[in-house]
């Protein structure tokens, strides 16, 4: 009887055993498969963020200490310049200079006819004479009543008023006398003359042509113009003009003549900052005795700027450009990103002179990617010889 009772408990108890060991192997799968994924999300974590970290070369801003050329644009003015506008009106009688003609201070360079002018002239003469006979007349009177106011013969109040007539009449000799003057002088202003040596460089009549009272509105009749020496007017930065000194000189160039090379010295400023642009008008003058340099034209100035103290410069791919201005990105020593705000001096084209923002120990990011921002960490490939004087 014992016999068959643990017979039949035997089935019983594999049954739970491999069930359990089912179980068992079971939650080993489970476990292993868990950790499995565990460890390849570490796995692909790891290998994001290694994938993450922005590659860069760094450099070292270059110490520049020698003078820099300051290139501006500039015009040429002729030294002294002339509008010749009419005084009167009439007919052009004559013209006596063209365009492109040398002249001399008081040279003839236009007649105006002004009939209307004659004729009160011929007034104006007629109008002296009769005041001057009457004056004599008037004087002579005065001195014939005086000598009989001896006599009795006239009394003191008629004598007063022949006196009184003779110094009415000397007045109006002196008027006729201003009014011709006056008309004269109109008459003197039909020549039109040349109020200095110079050169014709506009003329806008010809013979027969209207000629009305000018005014500024109105096209001159000529022009002239010395150009023996030019005024040149350069507006420079105000960053710039505390070295741009009286006397300093300046290398001129000009598109006609792209070989040569003209010199002018700076005579004046304006000493006031224009607000719409933030610079300083600056004028030169330059010798054109040879009349080779055009009074109206476009020159490119150069004028050499000593340095403020010791600056640096970076190329000009290693500059940020958003929205919070200019920066640069430098590496500090955990190999995190610092963005620096920084002043330009003077683009040079491949470089960049900065003012202010960098140091000398500073590594600057030099070509920066897209998206680096403050506090990214970067991987640092090479890092480039610094502080070459230039």
């Amino acid at each position: 009887m014992q016999s068959n009772k643990m017979n039949s408990g035997q089935p019983f108890k594999r049954f739970w055993l491999i069930c359990a060991l089912l179980i068992i192997i079971t939650l080993f799968l489970v476990v292993f498969g868990i950790s499995k994924r565990s460890i390849n999300e570490t796995k692909l974590k790891d290998w994001t963020e290694k994938r993450s970290v922005v590659i860069v070369n760094l450099i070292s801003p270059q110490l520049t200490t020698n003078d820099s050329k300051l290139d501006l644009p500039g015009r040429l003015e002729a030294y002294s310049k002339a509008p010749l506008y009419s005084r009167v009106s009439g007919y052009l009688k004559s013209w006596k200079a063209d365009i492109g003609d040398h002249v001399k201070a008081g040279q003839l360079l236009a007649e105006i006819e002004t009939p209307d002018i004659d004729q009160q002239l011929l007034q104006a003469q007629a109008d002296l004479a009769n005041a001057q006979a009457n004056v004599t007349l008037s004087e002579t009177s005065a001195h014939r009543w005086q000598s009989m106011l001896s006599s009795n013969s006239v009394s003191r109040q008629e004598v007063d008023e022949k006196v009184s007539d003779f110094a009415s009449k000397q007045a109006l000799v002196k008027s006729a006398q201003a009014n011709l003057d006056r008309i004269s002088a109109m008459k003197a202003f039909t020549r039109i003359v040349a109020p200095f040596d110079g050169q014709i460089t506009a003329r806008n009549t010809d013979i027969g042509a209207l000629i009305n009272v000018g005014s500024g509105s109105d096209a001159p009749l000529f022009e002239v113009s010395d150009t023996k020496k030019l005024r040149l007017y350069v507006n420079v930065p105000q960053n710039y003009i505390g070295s741009v000194k009286i006397g300093s000189k300046a290398e001129i160039r000009i598109p006609e003549h792209p070989d040569k090379t003209y010199y002018a010295k700076v005579s004046s400023t304006s000493n006031s900052i224009d607000v719409t642009s933030g610079t300083v008008l600056v004028q030169l003058l330059i010798d054109n005795e040879n009349n080779e340099l055009l009074a109206g034209g476009f020159a490119n100035v150069s004028m050499n700027i000593p340095p403020k103290g010791n600056l640096f410069s970076v190329p000009a791919s290693s500059l940020i450009f958003n929205k919070s201005g200019l920066h640069v990105a430098i590496v500090g020593e955990d190999k995190k990103v610092i963005m620096r705000a920084v002043t330009v001096g003077q683009d040079f084209g491949n470089s960049i002179q900065l003012t202010s923002g960098i140091l000398p120990s500073d590594k600057i990011v030099e070509n920066p990617p897209d998206g680096l921002k403050d506090g990214d960490v970067v991987d640092v490939v090479d890092v480039k010889p610094s502080n070459k004087k230039s």
